[in-house]
């Protein structure tokens, strides 16, 4: 074994030469064939590294001096664990002369190698000068690198691993990372063989080559567009549409050659901005006209419905009544501005569903249009839209309206399951106007700011090739974060959220439009109703409130950036902070969920029905169809363990038979699912204040 314990060639310097070169020939003999010397200028010596057998077997120093006969070994010394030995200067000949090759690193300088080149010359060896690492060369490791291999470090070169070892100091230095995390800044570390580069992305800063996780090509289907004046429409629709387009865009074009003006149900699968909200419009609104129905538009969200009513009042409000029917009426049942008679309702799901289980009479139904179909995936708003599908559906069969269906979502994993289930024709299209740009950098919560910052001025001042400035959303998961965020921008830009009253949102909607703000900062739940016309998209946070987003969300919003009739490109920037949650609740990190949304594949969209879920549903059903509420159920997408329901709420005393109890009545008209009815029953029983009882289930909701 040739290693540090066992070399001695000329151990002792009080043994006679003849002794020495007798053992130093036994011993060599004994040893394996030495494959590589290495060696290294080390302040005014030279490092040794000797390698036999793939591994280092001995370190040393080696000191020159000259000689008439030029440089010559004159004390050489093994590193021990316990400090240096000194060895005969003849040992290194014999290394030398056994080696296979000799190398010296790149490093040494011109003079050393010079003289370790002469030295060798003088016992007819040869040396090859070789690039290596020098913090590996330092610590006594021969390993040389190449053009493929080497990192750059603060001008000069080293190893991976080092490169490695030195990456994960400095994210020691910034907090912790996840395993997602460095294996991105790893990644980018080999693609660019560039350390400081790495590190100045820890920084903030915002190299392109390296923030930039990938781009999303703009895609075109060629399919045959649909000539507006061709099309057969009531007069008032027809003139409209006429005077804003020459031809129905490709998604719109597929829907009518599918049969949108036949009646036939449709699921429109199809990227933001590509004009599916139309299809619906044009659908509803001609039917309305003709005689043929009013038309239901349903939203998940309240903003999203009052914008949406706008729009139809501005689009349509001289030719048809449009109302508005959201959730908040439940509260006092004043119905605010609703006009269960007018020929456009908007309203959002759980609107529309109070007015069903409360029994209210929305008159002759012609077309339901359900935007955002793909939240029958989500939790608690997923089962409560696909039960207020199914009770929609129970209304209009016994009124006898031969309503229209048509389902509209950016994102669905399974699409043709989903159009199976909902026994709809699917349109599916896949362009994507623009091409977009993914970026993902590391920063906390102060320097996002600043990033986002640099990042709103860069796009501000930039200009497409349509002659229109760059324009950002910033996504956040809070309101109080939306308004810090705006405040610390310094080119113009405002707050946008739910939270703002109808004057506000407009006047900001009028300034983005106008590009009189270079951003705007709004909320993750808004996402789906945000309308701006936006090159740049950055997200601050990754969560919606105290949820992740999921890729369904995530896709729909970074879809934001880039229209096509104003810029050339989008741009994504996706911030994220190490170790970070937003809530205690969370079970992974930003920087975990970051990379699952990037590389993520969206999910499926199916309802899903645990117990309580199952039971709210089926309560609600009774409470509309009574004895036909089994029907209800088995027509709903998810599968809802019926009989177990029942039982359940006969348990309860929620139904007597297949009637509600006036309890149940009340636990389905106020959207209670049971465990709240429940606390809500025991705070009564006790007596507690209405404010007691309302903090004890605010409470149990921030602990869940």
């Amino acid at each position: 074994m040739f290693d540090d314990e066992r070399v001695s060639l000329g151990a002792n310097p009080n043994v006679s030469s003849a002794a020495s070169a007798y053992r130093s020939q036994r011993v060599s003999e004994q040893l394996p064939a030495v494959e590589t010397v290495f060696l290294h200028e080390r302040d005014d010596d030279y490092l040794v590294v000797v390698r036999a057998d793939g591994e280092r077997r001995l370190r040393g120093l080696l000191e020159l001096s000259e000689t008439d006969a030029g440089p010559r070994p004159r004390k050489f010394r093994v590193r021990r664990p316990s400090g240096t030995e000194p060895r005969q200067p003849d040992q290194f000949v014999e290394l030398v002369r056994s080696a296979d090759r000799i190398r010296i690193s790149e490093q040494t300088s011109a003079a050393a190698c010079d003289r370790l080149t002469a030295m060798l010359d003088g016992y007819q060896l040869e040396a090859v000068q070789v690039r290596t690492c020098r913090y590996c060369a330092n610590a006594g490791r021969y390993s040389p690198v190449t053009s493929d291999t080497a990192v750059k470090a603060d001008r000069d070169y080293i190893c991976r691993d080092c490169a490695k070892e030195e990456l994960d100091r400095e994210l020691a230095y910034k907090g912790e990372f996840t395993a997602a995390a460095g294996d991105r800044l790893e990644e980018l570390l080999y693609e660019t063989g560039d350390l400081d580069r790495i590190v100045d992305l820890l920084q903030g800063d915002l190299d392109p080559e390296l923030t930039k996780f990938d781009t999303i090509s703009a895609t075109v289907e060629d399919v045959d567009p649909v000539s507006t004046a061709e099309l057969t429409l009531h007069p008032a629709l027809k003139e409209r549409l006429t005077e804003r387009f020459d031809e129905l865009l490709p998604v719109q074009s597929l829907a009518v050659q599918n049969g949108l003006f036949d009646g036939d149900d449709q699921l429109v699968v199809s990227a933001t901005a590509t004009g599916k909200t139309l299809v619906g419009e044009l659908a509803g609104v001609d039917r309305a006209l003709n005689g043929q129905g009013k038309m239901l538009f349903l939203v998940p969200l309240v903003a999203l419905a009052n914008q949406k009513h706008e729009d139809f009042e501005d689009e349509y409000g001289d030719v048809v009544d449009v109302t508005l029917r959201v959730g908040a009426s439940r509260i006092d049942d004043s119905g605010q501005r609703f006009d269960p008679g007018a020929d456009v309702i908007v309203g959002t799901y759980e609107g529309i569903d109070h007015a069903l289980r409360t029994g209210k009479d929305l008159g002759q139904i012609g077309t339901v249009v359900i935007d955002e179909i793909h939240t029958l995936k989500e939790g608690e708003r997923g089962h409560r839209l696909d039960g207020t599908i199914s009770r929609l559906k129970h209304y209009c069969r016994q009124r006898g309206d031969d309503a229209q269906w048509v389902y509209l979502s950016a994102t669905v994993g399974n699409p043709e399951w989903l159009a199976e289930q909902l026994r709809a024709t699917l349109i599916e299209f896949e362009e994507r106007p623009v091409p977009i740009e993914r970026h993902v950098t590391f920063a906390d919560s102060r320097e996002k700011v600043r990033i986002e910052n640099r990042l709103v001025r860069r796009e501000f001042d930039t200009k497409s090739s349509k002659g229109y400035r760059g324009q950002t959303i910033v996504f956040t998961n809070s309101r109080r974060r939306c308004h810090e965020i705006s405040r610390k921008l310094e080119y113009d830009s405002a707050p946008y959220h739910a939270g703002l009253d109808y004057g506000r949102r407009k006047r900001v909607e009028r300034q983005f439009g106008n590009q009189d703000l270079a951003a705007v900062v709004t909320t993750a739940a808004l996402a789906a109703g945000v309308d701006f016309p936006a090159s740049q998209v950055i997200f601050d946070s990754l969560a919606m409130g105290i949820e992740w987003l999921s890729v369904q969300e995530f896709e729909q919003m970074l879809g934001r950036a880039g229209r096509p009739d104003y810029h050339d490109e989008g741009k994504v920037y996706v911030l994220v902070e190490p170790d970070c949650t937003y809530h205690n609740s969370m079970d992974r990190t930003e920087d975990e969920v970051s990379f699952e949304l990037l590389k993520g594949e969206m999910e499926d969209v199916k309802t899903v029905y645990d117990g309580p879920a199952a039971a709210e549903e089926t309560l609600a059903n009774i409470t509309v169809a009574g004895q036909r509420a089994k029907q209800l159920n088995d027509r709903m997408i998810g599968d809802v363990p019926t009989k177990h329901a029942v039982g359940k709420l006969l348990e309860w005393e929620f139904i007597d038979g297949l009637e509600p109890t006036e309890l149940g009545r009340a636990v389905t008209t106020h959207f209670l699912a049971p465990d709240d009815a429940f606390r809500l029953l025991d705070g009564i029983r006790r007596g507690d204040s209405p404010f007691e009882i309302v903090a004890d289930t605010e409470l149990v909701d921030e602990e869940l």
